[in-house]
């Protein structure tokens, strides 16, 4: 088999959020002292909105508070160039009500960074895009398969 390039795939909001579901790290993008800001963060999808744990006092805290704010998260194999990658524009808020939080606490969302991570962040997509980029083969009869 030869390889002949690789094939772009636009994914469905349903797609999207299934590959969201299957990593734990992304980027949430926001504004900060009327500046655009991007951290790395890791995350949960819960009940199709994607939790983050976070300091209360941090400066990430502070400034999604009712924000509307991006949210990034991808898979790629740079050898093979193939990968995907999902973009989620919502509004985002925090989890104040007591019995919500004791239910994201038993969430698998362990913070990577240390300190004190007793706020969750709860993004709602409004907006979902998510593109595949997929290596396609030749086969023997000259047709193109895509795996």
């Amino acid at each position: 088999m030869e390889s002949s390039g690789t094939t772009l795939e636009q994914l469905s909001r349903t797609e999207c959020l299934r590959l969201l579901g299957r990593v734990t790290l992304g980027r949430i993008v926001y504004t900060r002292q009327a500046l655009p800001a991007v951290e790395l963060v890791n995350f949960a999808l819960h009940s199709d909105g994607i939790i983050i744990r976070t300091d209360s006092g941090g400066k990430l805290a502070a400034a999604t508070r009712g924000a509307v704010v991006a949210f990034e998260a991808d898979c790629m194999d740079a050898a093979a160039h193939t990968g995907w990658s999902v973009t989620v524009v919502g509004y985002c808020e925090a989890v104040v009500d007591d019995e919500e939080i004791r239910r994201l606490e038993q969430v698998d969302l362990v913070p990577w960074a240390p300190g004190n991570h007793d706020h969750f962040i709860r993004i709602s997509p409004a907006i979902v895009n998510g593109r595949r980029l997929a290596a396609r083969r030749l086969t023997g009869d000259g047709d193109a398969h895509h795996f």
